[in-house]
């Protein structure tokens, strides 16, 4: 993409350059010290300067040098393309985030495709970049002039949003960032694939299972239809990506889905909604499990494991012995703030989340707590209640607790959560004690 050196003006020149790629500070700085005007030319050809090089090769301590020097941060190299973007195209992390430090423009577009900083990010995957950009989008006058939100759904000069392009290119952690970044998950595209292509035309046409369910949890419809009068589940038979068709026939079950009065919440605690993620991965997963059966198609080990969130997930300061008061299954790790009920992670999002949305219906009323009929807030990680100071041990009584109840059995609190509209007969702060192995019943 135009990081080569090319042809130079002069052997100096080309001596520079080459420093500058090959990440030689103290040659950088010699040559620099010969000829200061080095740091304003640029490639023959491609145009490239000192910046874009050393961005593009991840040379982050002969950017630092340049930077130093003044020098400005959004350099345009042949087809308009920032030092910026180079490093975000080719995921060099730190020079992003120098780049960022220094004032870089994270709102400028290439002439090749017209696209961002953010799109080249998404485009090849490199979430890490992704989610430094997002951050300083937060800290940067585009917040306040064009809008977060804006940002996060900004167009290329084919009508594709970073979105569609990690959908498309099999970018699962992209996806999953951008979606909860206020990324557009029904958006349509303009020339970019088939003109009025959603994420899930996308991700169906590229066969990525872990993107389809990304964008089915956060609510994509199965049912729209691009241009050309196709649903995702079309273009997945088409490009022979079985699993895929699988999950997005309109026959099949839906799948639960983030309710928009809840993946809104402002206040909602990142651990809380990180096992909350988690039981919604689960749910589905027994879903595409009873889908896939009897079929030739494996099923993939989902992009957010439960391993995975146990080791990114501080263990919730949960008693051992209290047990979520609805399924009398699951330990409580959901507290309903400000009333303080707690419930499992499965309960919480059978009380809150839904199949997918009804086009018709204007908004989804506000979940409520089943103990005293409040409207559900805030939703934060349940803190662990202390009989007396001889349970010191009971974090590591409840991690024990927490691994031992694997989040497949916990399942079963979907299936018998179908009528939830009895709780009045449930009172106290949602919490039960655990009983004896003989007291309790086995589920079928």
């Amino acid at each position: 993409m135009g990081q080569g050196l090319s042809c130079t003006r002069s052997s100096r020149e080309h001596e520079f350059f080459s420093a500058v790629q090959a990440g030689d500070v103290e040659l950088v700085e010699l040559c620099l010290c010969r000829d200061p005007e080095m740091l304003h030319r640029s490639t023959i050809y491609d145009r490239l300067s000192a910046l874009h090089i050393a961005a593009a090769n991840g040379r982050l301590e002969v950017l630092s040098v340049i930077l130093e020097r003044s020098v400005n941060p959004d350099l345009l190299n042949r087809h308009k393309q920032t030092p910026l973007m180079l490093a975000s195209m080719h995921g060099k992390i730190a020079c992003v985030q120098r780049l960022l430090q220094a004032g870089a423009n994270i709102l400028m577009f290439d002439s090749l495709h017209g696209r961002t900083c953010l799109h080249f990010a998404a485009y090849y995957g490199h979430f890490d970049c992704l989610q430094a950009i997002l951050a300083a989008a937060h800290s940067t006058p585009v917040a306040d002039s064009w809008g977060f939100a804006r940002f996060v759904n900004v167009r290329d000069g084919n009508g594709a949003t970073p979105l569609h392009l990690a959908a498309r290119h099999r970018r699962p952690e992209c996806v999953h960032i951008l979606l909860g970044n206020g990324a557009l998950v029904c958006a349509s595209t303009g020339a970019y694939g088939y003109p009025g292509s959603t994420p899930l035309h996308l991700a169906a046409r590229g066969g990525c299972l872990d993107c389809v369910r990304e964008l089915l949890a956060w609510g994509a419809d199965r049912l729209q239809r691009d241009s050309s009068g196709r649903i995702p589940y079309m273009v997945a038979l088409k490009r022979n990506h079985g699993a895929c068709a699988a999950l997005l026939n309109p026959a099949s079950a839906e799948p639960l889905v983030w309710p928009s009065p809840l993946k809104f919440i402002s206040e909602l605690d990142p651990e809380a909604k990180l096992l909350l993620e988690a039981a919604l991965m689960e749910a589905n997963r027994e879903r595409e499990k009873n889908i896939l059966k009897g079929t030739s198609y494996s099923l993939p080990s989902p992009l957010h494991s439960d391993d995975g969130m146990d080791d990114n997930v501080s263990e919730p300061e949960t008693s051992d012995s209290e047990l979520c008061c609805i399924c009398f299954d699951q330990v409580c790790t959901i507290e309903v703030q400000d009333c303080g009920h707690q419930m499992c992670a499965h309960c919480t999002l059978a009380l809150c989340c839904h199949n997918k949305p009804n086009p018709a219906t204007l908004c989804t009323s506000t979940p409520v707590c089943p103990f005293c009929r409040s409207n559900i807030a805030r939703l934060v990680v349940a803190k662990m209640k202390t009989d007396d100071e001889g349970e010191k041990d009971a974090p590591s009584k409840t991690r024990r607790l927490r691994r031992s109840c694997n989040l497949s059995e916990g399942s079963s609190s979907f299936k018998g959560l179908s009528a939830l509209g009895s709780f009045g007969i449930i009172s106290g702060r949602g919490s039960g004690r655990r009983a004896s192995t003989s007291e309790i019943t086995d589920k079928p």
